[in-house]
Order: structure tokens, then C-alpha cells, then sequence
């Protein structure tokens, strides 16, 4: 199974949804791919998951279980185990892994999708959701079956 891997900073909303939505429709696709999370500052969250995602999970009909059980912080085994490694938001999340993981920085995608505090989840969400969508046609091709193409760092 080849691994991709959602970073942000609380594992709490962002990458969990990611995670989640991948895992699902991969699932769905029966594709040899499954989705991690991590978060680079998890203890600046409270609780497992945000009440948004599981509502917006609830909502696309994504179960629960296809996201973690409550928030992981990132470990170096994590970067090393996935194939595709991808922090949510540039702004936010490179000072981060510079400082945490400098020898990563050139090896993770860095998506434009900010928190909550300065997007809102309507627009926040179906953002993630169309790149993870863009994101598994990348790791298929029309007979469903991995190909080497990675996405693009704006992908």
C-alpha cells in the first residue's frame, strides 16, 4: 500500500478532512494508495476533531473511521514512510517544517488552503476536497492502476 501524507499544524481540521476524503474515495476506487495525517503543533488544539469535520464528513457521506482517531504530531518515520508528502498551507506550515524538519522542506507539496481563522470552512473545505480529488486522478490513470506522475507543488 503507498502512502500519502496530510500535514498542518493541530492535526484537528485541515489534514484530518484531507485524510479522510482521500481514504474514502481510494477506497472507493479500490486503489492501492491510503492517507495519513500528522500535525507539526498538535498541542495547539483541543479535542480529536473538529465538529466541522465531522460534520462535513457526515454531510459527503465519508465515514468517520477513514480519518484517524484523534490528533498525531509528525514524526521523522512519517515523512520517510510516504510516497506523497503534503502540508496544507505554505504560509502557515513552512516555517514549521523548517524549523521541525529542514532536510524535508523540498520533499513536501505545499497546498494555499488557510485555517479557519482566515478562510471559512465553506470555501476552506471544498478547496481540500477538490485538490485531494486532482490528487488521486494523479495517482491513476484511466484503467485505475498507480502511475508515476506526482502532483504538481500547486496541485
Amino acid at each position: 500500500m503507498s502512502r500519502v501524507l496530510f500535514i498542518c499544524t493541530g492535526n484537528y481540521y485541515r489534514s484530518r478532512f484531507a485524510e479522510a476524503v482521500f481514504n474514502h474515495h481510494a477506497a472507493a476506487r479500490a486503489l492501492p494508495w491510503a492517507a495519513t495525517s500528522r500535525g507539526l503543533e498538535v498541542q495547539r488544539a483541543e479535542g480529536d476533531l473538529s465538529v466541522l469535520i465531522v460534520d462535513a464528513l457526515f454531510a459527503r457521506g465519508i465515514p468517520r473511521e477513514c480519518t484517524g482517531h484523534t490528533r498525531t504530531p509528525l514524526q521523522l518515520s512519517d515523512l520517510e514512510d510516504a510516497i506523497h508528502r503534503i502540508a496544507l498551507d505554505r504560509t502557515e506550515h513552512l516555517p514549521l517544517v523548517q524549523q521541525y524538519f529542514p532536510d524535508w522542506e523540498a520533499q513536501i507539496h505545499f497546498w494555499e488552503v488557510p485555517d479557519a481563522d482566515v478562510t471559512a470552512p465553506e470555501e476552506a473545505l471544498p478547496a481540500i476536497e477538490a485538490q485531494v480529488l486532482s490528487l488521486l486522478a494523479c495517482l491513476t490513470d484511466d484503467s485505475g492502476t498507480r502511475t508515476d506522475r506526482s502532483p504538481s507543488p500547486k496541485d
